[in-house]
């Protein structure tokens, strides 16, 4: 009978814990960390680095990207502690430390190797436990107890098998297996309990918990070591534990308990050993056996999982509820009403009591959308697809079948009626002999109203956000629209909304926030509101206005904000949180959070609902480091740089990768990086998620690398920095600039050798020149000379033509007047004096004097042409010559018969028998014939 009620109570436990809300799990899977599975062991340095013993090696983590260090003999890692700079991790027949050197990466050496004892054959190191100057590594047959100042050694043997090894304040506890339990002192074993329980069961863990000896066993959960005397610490998850078998447990700095079990996941307990919450693979963890666990400096649980690693953010603001198997729905309304909590979601309404596990309730006859929970006048108002109900407890009444309620609002000075928004406009409820119904519709206006808020002059502000703002006087009794006139003031947005704040009527969408200015009849934008978000950020305009602490909640891409009064000022403070759209997701524009209780708040999204304390928030400090840097020429491999130290490279080696982090391991906080390259770019980069940066063929010069990060709101309370030149290129050199000139001054005195022979054979190339050119001018000259010489003859030719024409006319004239003088006195009578005349005359017509200055004046005019006739036809008389010359000053036969003393019939004749001897055909032009001669 007892054991069935133990049964019971584990079911309905962990039935209950199904229903819980969980702290922020980040999941990092084998192929996040690129190594294998099984993880057996977890620490963290004091920059806050991650170490992880691992199948395949030892990894580290640094918030932004995950290395593995392979195994030293490439066997699986199986326990890790890191002391000050010294990571110390133990895997099969080898154990040692690594430690960074200046470039960054880690470098292991061996510590098994100095060994004066051999190590037993097939040993493996499970555990590492360091105190003062001591580290002990503990297998399951030895502990090895090392001197980190002196360098020695010392061997404590176990009689059968050594499970686990255990750190209590400042002593070690080690459990050897069917012996008992013994404590190191002074380098000796003391017997501490030789119980049956603790020889016979393995012990888990041992803890100093409020001033008690605590001991953890695998599968009979806690005991109470007082001197001789155990027993079992009697707490109210004693049952539960008894129905698990545990592997790891830690006791974090709260006094509370992290129990990781073989295939149940991780238990958290509290101080008191109550139940807190269970985490498996059902509800977030990546698997349910837990090898190991870590509590870091900032009090996240490490898991390392058979199948990942895990980090739990205990300390959290968020809690989740996960609706893993979708049976509640998307969240679109909360409201805390007699101790219960109730949700609307697009499948219905649900309740469970506050501050339970137990499974939400389904309300029956609630099925479908629900859009609003409002608690007014002590009621708890659902606005519904279906119309709007009166809920209490586990039953709801449907009060309104008017489809679509948006919201319910009260009517200042008219507690009897309610103001509410539906799909077909503006309704009105109201309250009768204590019971609530629809009365009438505000006619005069049909749009839907989702957000819409009434002031004091009985005027209602709708916003629909295609259509715009509406302002809407309607009349005192509420039945009738008087005036509807939509407002210019502000656009119409998606996701926009309008409520009422402070008693002011708010409108917000992605340009800010506008508050309505009476004076003006319009909305003006609000400059500190509007710091809710801005335009690059903006998601949805909703605001949530909570009247019970004045609160003003806003939502955008990166943060969740809230807007409390003043203290002093009485101006509104503007408070904005890491919460980022990709991990609350909630229905943008549907945006829903509740009051849950003093301080706590319930937001719900489409996975469920989170619960947000405000006061966990706190403004945390972070620091951000440069881990490597790498230095690359182009096509070659890449070379990590000293970190410590200014580089000096080489003009070909101007590539550079930097990776930083800031090691924040908060689900909900995401950092960011912003940079410069002082030397080249001397202004901050945009905030970027990248842990890395490189920059490609940077010119010679010098230049200095600045990184600086912010998680969520908060900037690094530091800036990593690193100086380093890149020399000029070799031409660019000193050395190359002295060899520049050498080049130049001994080019110089080449060139001028050079140029000398030049100008000297250009110098007698010259003068042959200029002797040439005299020599050409002379030529020239003579030419010239003779040139002159040539027209002075052709002048006297062309005078001597000139000279034989006017001869010849004068003879043509002479003769014609002697033969017109002849002609005359024949036809006087003829006596001896006229016949003397005539013979003077006839005389004078033959007279070869004539003939002689002609013939001497034609030969000065055209030399040979005589000969050239005689020597072309032997023939010819002297009178055939004559004719020639006559016929060459190209004469007509009338003008050579005078100077023949003939007839131009005769010359006719004499043609003829000159064409005859010179052979000429008929078709041939004497005279042409004698000109061409």
């Amino acid at each position: 009978m007892r054991y069935k009620i133990a049964f019971l109570f584990i079911v309905l436990l962990c039935n209950s814990l199904v229903s819980q809300e969980l702290p922020p799990i980040e999941v990092y899977t084998p192929k996040d960390y690129g190594a294998e599975n099984q993880n057996w062991g977890i620490s963290q340095s004091a920059d806050r680095h991650i170490y992880v013993a691992n199948n395949k090696g030892l990894l580290e983590y640094n918030g932004a990207e995950w290395k593995l260090y392979a195994s030293p003999n490439e066997t699986i890692i199986r326990s890790v502690t890191v002391v000050n700079d010294y990571i110390y991790t133990g895997c099969y027949m080898e154990f040692g430390f690594w430690k960074r050197d200046d470039l960054g990466d880690l470098k292991y050496t061996s510590l098994s190797d100095e060994l004066k004892t051999p190590i037993i054959e097939d040993e493996q190191i499970w555990c590492i436990k360091a105190i003062d100057d001591w580290v002990l590594f503990q297998s399951l047959d030895r502990i090895y107890v090392y001197h980190t100042l002196k360098k020695t050694f010392q061997v404590i043997e176990s009689q059968v098998s050594l499970t686990k090894m255990y750190k209590v304040d400042d002593s070690i506890y080690f459990q050897d297996f069917q012996k008992g339990l013994f404590k190191i002192e002074n380098g000796t074993t003391i017997l501490v309990s030789d119980h049956d329980i603790l020889r016979n069961n393995i012990v888990v863990n041992i803890y100093n918990h409020n001033n008690q000896f605590l001991i953890e066993t695998q599968d009979l959960g806690f005991f109470i070591l007082k001197g001789a005397d155990l027993k079992s610490w009697d707490i109210p998850a004693k049952a539960l534990l008894n129905q698990v078998t545990v592997y790891s447990s830690i006791k974090l700095k709260d006094n509370s308990f992290a129990l990781g079990t073989i295939s149940n996941g991780i238990i958290h307990l509290t101080e008191n050993g109550e139940a807190n919450y269970k985490i498996n693979q059902i509800n977030g963890l990546s698997n349910n056996t837990v090898l190991s666990l870590f509590e870091d400096a900032e009090n996240n649980i490490w898991l390392g999982l058979d199948n990942g690693v895990n980090c739990v953010n205990i300390t959290s603001p968020y809690t989740i509820y996960n609706d893993d198997k979708g049976e509640i729905g998307t969240i679109y309304a909360s409201a805390v009403y007699n101790d219960n909590l109730y949700l609307g979601t697009n499948q219905g309404l649900f309740v469970k009591p506050v501050n339970s596990n137990t499974k939400f309730e389904f309300i029956e006859g609630t099925k479908g959308q629900v859009w609003c929970l409002v608690v007014l006048d002590n009621t708890l108002f659902c606005g519904h697809n279906s119309g709007t109900y009166i809920v209490e407890n586990n039953q709801a009444e449907l009060i309104s079948r008017i489809s679509g309620t948006w919201d319910v609002k009260p009517i200042k000075n008219q507690e009897n009626l309610l103001l509410q928004g539906n799909y077909n406009g503006l309704n009105i409820l109201e309250k009768k002999n204590n019971t609530w119904s629809f009365r009438n519709k505000i006619e005069g206006f049909n749009n839907s109203s989702k957000y819409y808020e009434l002031t004091e002059d009985n005027t209602i502000f709708v916003s629909h956000e295609y259509k715009g703002v509406f302002k809407i006087k309607v009349s005192a009794d509420f039945y009738k629209a008087l005036e509807v006139v939509r407002d210019t003031s502000v656009d119409k947005g998606a996701n926009s909304s309008l409520l009422k704040y402070n008693d002011q009527v708010l409108y917000v969408f992605k340009k800010g926030v506008y508050k309505y200015n009476k004076t003006q009849q319009g909305f003006v934008r609000d400059s500190v509101l509007s710091g809710v978000f801005n335009e690059e950020d903006y998601t949805s305009g909703k605001l949530i206005s909570d009247k019970k602490t004045n609160m003003l909640w806003g939502f955008s891409k990166k943060n969740l904000s809230y807007i409390t009064p003043g203290k002093f000022s009485g101006s509104p403070k503007i408070n904005k949180q890491a919460f980022p759209s990709s991990l609350r997701k909630g229905m943008t524009g549907y945006e829903n959070i509740t009051r849950y209780k003093d301080h706590v708040y319930l937001f719900g999204s489409s996975t469920g609902y989170t619960i947000i304390d405000l006061d966990k928030f706190s403004i945390k400090q972070y620091s951000i480091s440069i881990n490597t840097i790498k230095n690359q020429i182009i096509n070659a491999e890449a070379r990590f740089v000293p970190l410590q130290t200014p580089g000096s490279f080489t003009n070909k080696e101007n590539n550079f990768e930097f990776n930083y982090s800031i090691p924040e391991f908060d689900k909900y906080l995401e950092p960011e990086y912003q940079y410069k390259l002082e030397g080249i770019y001397n202004d901050w980069s945009s905030w970027t998620n990248t842990p890395k940066v490189l920059f490609k063929n940077l010119p010679y010069g010098d230049y200095t690398f600045i990184v600086r990060g912010r998680v969520g709101n908060t900037i690094t309370n530091n800036t990593a920095s690193y100086s380093f030149v890149v020399d000029k290129p070799w031409y660019m050199s000193n050395l190359a600039f002295i060899s520049y000139a050498l080049i130049v001054l001994l080019f110089s005195l080449f060139m001028h050798n050079v140029y000398k022979v030049y100008y000297n054979k250009q110098r007698d190339k010259l003068l042959l020149q200029t002797e040439q050119e005299l020599e050409l001018k002379e030529l020239e000259n003579k030419q010239q000379l003779m040139h002159f010489e040539n027209e002075k003859l052709q002048q006297d030719v062309e005078s001597k033509s000139r000279e034989l024409a006017i001869s010849t006319m004068n003879l043509i004239k002479k003769n014609e007047f002697l033969n017109s003088i002849k002609d005359k006195l024949k036809t006087v009578n003829t006596d001896k004096t006229i016949k003397s005349v005539i013979r003077i005359i006839d005389k004078n017509l033959n007279n070869t004097d004539d003939w002689k200055f002609f013939e001497e004046a034609f030969n000065n005019a055209d030399k040979d042409f005589l000969k050239k006739v005689k020597a072309k036809h032997p023939s010819l008389t002297p009178n055939d010559l004559k004719l020639c010359a006559y016929l060459r000053l190209n004469l007509s036969s009338k003008e050579i018969a005078p100077l023949l003393n003939i007839s131009s019939k005769s010359v006719e004749v004499k043609r003829y028998r000159l064409r005859k001897k010179m052979n000429l055909p008929h078709e041939a032009s004497l005279t042409n014939y004698i000109l061409e001669i």
